[in-house]
């Protein structure tokens, strides 16, 4: 795989984010700018955090240039409160993910490391009346939570003493107790219009063992109650979310504000929620690509098919074009869903200044020429740039009575706007010279298998005098070619947005067509030695990479990166 390029310096256009973080420092609110990025680590991160990695590191970058190293920072913590879903197997392709994009966080941490600050601080909130142990089933919390038409109600449980919720919580860290049997709960408001306020959950019972503390606990606190402490004992002060949080913050308030004076917490995090990033014709959904995964609707996580970074990575997409496409998207208060030919702009637009042109027939029907040299071979000279692209190299591609063309590329009754072969028509090969079709060899159900051509010596590098040649085909050599297998990717549903119905409706959406595997292409000689990674634009054909995983030496895979233009969608409108 191809080295990521350090991260650029970052945009310097305003957002709402950055006018509260200048806000902050202009009224010496805050001397530092410490972020972090948390995730869960219980699955792979997709194009959706990439956004948010690239703006909490981006932030620690920018800042960094205006204060210092030690005074901007972006923490890299994981939300590990879960046992019973979370596996290095992702921290580590987390870690990874975030390196590729090109960024490295300032400190490495895990939610857990304050697994023992948690309990202490818990116990001071049920001494001081704040928080209770309660006996209700998850059924039965539910019920008394009401609606948002309906006030809840109060826990039977609501009113023990303060002894009676210390002994049930420590006995429930001893292990005393089954799954379940009881929780704590924060003693907030039943009545509170806010949900996420009616007496939320603080710990729970898991006999599970933690990936990070192992058998050393049994209970773990909740997420609404692990995130806001997690911020201030590490001292950040712009706690940067996604706006499907914004109901909790009310509650990452009422945490931190309890604990304020007895934890000596160094900073006051604040929460502050900006748009995710939906894009369409793919799933977002972290349940709905497990799903997939785990049901072998596709070959893993890092499948070229789905938005993850890993599958992103393997497809052949680059970590600048994904940072260009998260400055592009900018941020906003405002959930919109994205066109997926944004991403794809930024692919193309990234790789038409690194990806050499080189010739590959993925459908190849065999031309004979037969009025050239039955055993000369020419090595005729192809660049690998275009002349708007300011680079230089080239290579030799080898020219012979033989060569492969493109199924699509000949038509037995071509129409009146069809400027490529057919019977009696010239074209010109390129990097070489103009052949007319003179006849056809066919099967026995009708089916072209072979054309026969007379070429023009004339027209090497330059148009036939006096004749008008108006189409250019690509070719490779077929006594030079080399084999390969070509997998065309394109989006993974069929609708703009997946089915919100049942698991069925949303399997349904999946695009039958997203992928394509099309064995025994012709490729040119010169990209035999191929490694995984490496990136070219097969001419007329789109961008591909050498798969990471199943390309060897000698049976080389390509995915298809993307087309040269936007054909999907002029595809889906007729």
């Amino acid at each position: 795989m191809n080295s990521s390029a350090p991260a650029p310096a970052p945009t310097k256009t305003g957002d709402f984010i950055r006018d509260i973080i200048n806000d902050d420092l202009e009224a010496k609110r805050h001397d530092k700018v410490l972020t972090r990025f948390p995730p869960e680590p219980n699955g792979f991160l997709h194009i959706g955090h990439a956004k948010s990695i690239c703006l909490n590191f981006g932030l620690a970058l920018e800042y960094k240039e205006k204060l210092s190293d030690s005074n901007a920072r972006c923490h890299l913590r994981f939300d590990d409160t879960d046992p019973t879903k979370e596996d290095t197997i992702f921290e580590d392709g987390i870690q990874e993910d975030v390196k590729w994009l090109g960024f490295n966080w300032d400190g490495l941490y895990h939610a857990s490391d304050y697994f023992g600050k948690m309990y202490e601080y818990a116990e001071h909130l049920i001494e001081a009346g704040k928080a209770y142990v309660c006996s209700l089933t998850d059924a039965e919390i539910k019920e008394y939570r009401g609606n948002v038409t309906t006030p809840g109600k109060n826990s039977p449980h609501r009113e023990r003493s303060v002894e009676e919720n210390l002994d049930l919580f420590r006995r429930m860290r001893k292990g005393e107790f089954k799954d379940g049997e009881h929780v704590v709960r924060a003693k907030i408001d039943m009545a509170n219009p806010n949900m996420k306020m009616r007496d939320p959950l603080l710990y729970r019972i898991r006999h599970t063992a933690h990936h990070m503390t192992g058998n050393e606990w049994c209970i773990y606190p909740m997420y609404d109650y692990a995130h806001p402490i997690s911020d201030a004992i590490e001292g950040i002060t712009h706690s940067i979310c996604t706006l499907e949080f914004e109901n909790n913050r009310e509650l990452y308030d009422w945490a931190i504000d309890n604990l304020m004076e007895y934890a000596k917490f160094p900073s006051r995090p604040r929460q502050y929620e900006f748009a995710r990033l939906n894009l369409n014709y793919t799933v977002m959904s972290k349940r709905r690509l497990q799903e997939l995964v785990e049901g072998k609707h596709v070959s893993g996580w890092d499948d070229p098919r789905l938005p993850t970074i890993a599958g992103l990575r393997r497809r052949g997409y680059t970590p600048e074009s994904i940072r260009a496409f998260c400055t592009t998207v900018g941020v906003a208060k405002a959930n919109s869903t994205v066109d997926m030919a944004q991403l794809e702009f930024c692919i193309r637009d990234d790789l038409n200044q690194k990806a050499p042109r080189v010739l590959a027939v993925l459908k190849p029907l065999k031309m004979v020429i037969e009025n050239y040299p039955d055993n000369d071979v020419e090595e005729l000279d192809a660049s690998y740039w275009p002349h708007d692209v300011p680079k230089e190299g080239s290579r030799k591609v080898p020219f012979c009575k033989e060569i492969f063309i493109e199924q699509d590329d000949f038509m037995l009754e071509p129409p009146k706007d069809f400027y490529r072969l057919g019977p009696g028509k010239e074209v010109r090969l390129r990097y070489s010279y103009c052949v007319t079709c003179t006849d056809v060899v066919k099967d026995a159900d009708g089916n072209v298998t072979e054309i026969r051509c007379t070429y023009d010596p004339e027209t090497l590098g330059q148009n036939p005098v006096g004749r008008k040649v108006k189409g250019t085909i690509h070719w490779v050599s077929a006594r030079h070619a080399v084999d390969a297998e070509v997998r065309l990717y394109e989006r993974l549903l069929s609708e703009e947005a997946p089915p919100t119905g049942k698991d069925s409706e949303f399997l349904n959406a999946i695009n039958p067509e997203a992928l394509q595997v099309v064995k025994g292409c012709k490729i040119e000689r010169s990209l035999k030695e191929s490694k995984p990674g490496e990136r070219f634009q097969f001419e007329r054909q789109g961008f591909f990479v050498v798969d990471s995983k199943d390309s060897k030496p000698d049976a080389l895979v390509f995915n298809r990166i993307v087309t040269l233009k936007d054909s999907y969608a002029r595809a889906q409108k007729k």
